[in-house]
């Protein structure tokens, strides 16, 4: 085992334990604040894709967040809030994914903020509203989702992956493992509809529109990364690089797995 591969693993050992402390120890009002702390360090590592250099401007762009994320909450009080909100994200993802696609030369300071903005906000959202409408094991699951999806592409995309799935933007990433990472996702989707008491069929297909949403969001960070000239997001955790490297894709699935769940009726 290299000397990246084992730190990248105790390092991940050690965070998901505070996770789970975290999830499962704390009252669902201190889950919500943790999830807020940490979106806004994640912001601070945003800023650094519009202005590296300047803490000034990196400390307006957190508070801009910070200010974001209390008008959401309070705009999302009611259902039809949140289903506007979680539908205004899905249409981002939508307009991420084609800005990958077609356009990933085409960046600039104030897209990258905007984009900043619509990663972050929602996806605190989704996962605050999910701990407090659903309970940790909503929470615990989304994470599972997506964690299954990103190493199940690794892992699949090292032994099998040819064809290159963004090449102007991650070239290392390709279709192969993008597939082999969705088809992880199965069994926790199967596993989740009887843990759930929800019926497999839709259930199965949101889940798989959250995991590929997942790609697309860290395909999102992977595009501003590049602009930017970094290799990571900060160095916060030893063998991961920071915040950012850690919930890129979960920016991209948490609302949607949300909407979905409020949708179907799941959760109200």
């Amino acid at each position: 085992m290299s000397e990246s591969l084992r730190s990248r693993i105790i390092t991940a050992a050690v965070l998901i334990a505070l996770l789970l402390t975290v999830l499962f120890g704390l009252p669902p009002s201190a889950t919500v604040i943790v999830l807020a702390l940490t979106v806004l360090i994640g912001a601070w590592e945003w800023a650094g894709f519009v202005a590296p250099r300047r803490r000034s401007v990196r400390g307006a762009y957190v508070l801009l967040i910070g200010a974001a994320l209390v008008l959401a909450w309070r705009f999302t009080r009611t259902r039809a809030g949140l289903e506007l909100l979680l539908a205004a994200a899905l249409l981002w993802w939508l307009v991420a994914l084609a800005w990958i696609t077609w356009a990933p030369q085409r960046v600039g300071r104030a897209a990258a903020a905007l984009a900043g903005v619509c990663a972050l906000v929602p996806a605190w959202v989704a996962l605050a509203r999910l701990r407090l409408a659903g309970g940790a094991e909503w929470v615990l699951f989304c994470l599972l989702l997506v964690w299954v999806a990103d190493i199940g592409a690794y892992f699949t995309g090292r032994r099998f992956g040819r064809t290159r799935l963004a090449p102007r933007v991650s070239p290392a990433k390709t279709w192969e493992g993008a597939l082999g990472g969705l088809l992880c996702c199965i069994p926790v989707a199967v596993a989740g509809s009887f843990w759930f008491s929800v019926p497999l069929g839709r259930f199965l297909a949101l889940c798989l529109a959250a995991a590929g949403f997942s790609i697309v969001g860290d395909l999102t960070e992977s595009l501003l990364k590049r602009f930017a000239g970094v290799k990571d997001s900060g160095r916060l955790f030893p063998g991961h690089g920071g915040v950012m490297d850690r919930i890129d894709s979960l920016t991209g699935a948490a609302p949607v797995l949300l909407l979905g769940l409020t949708v179907m009726g799941v959760l109200s």
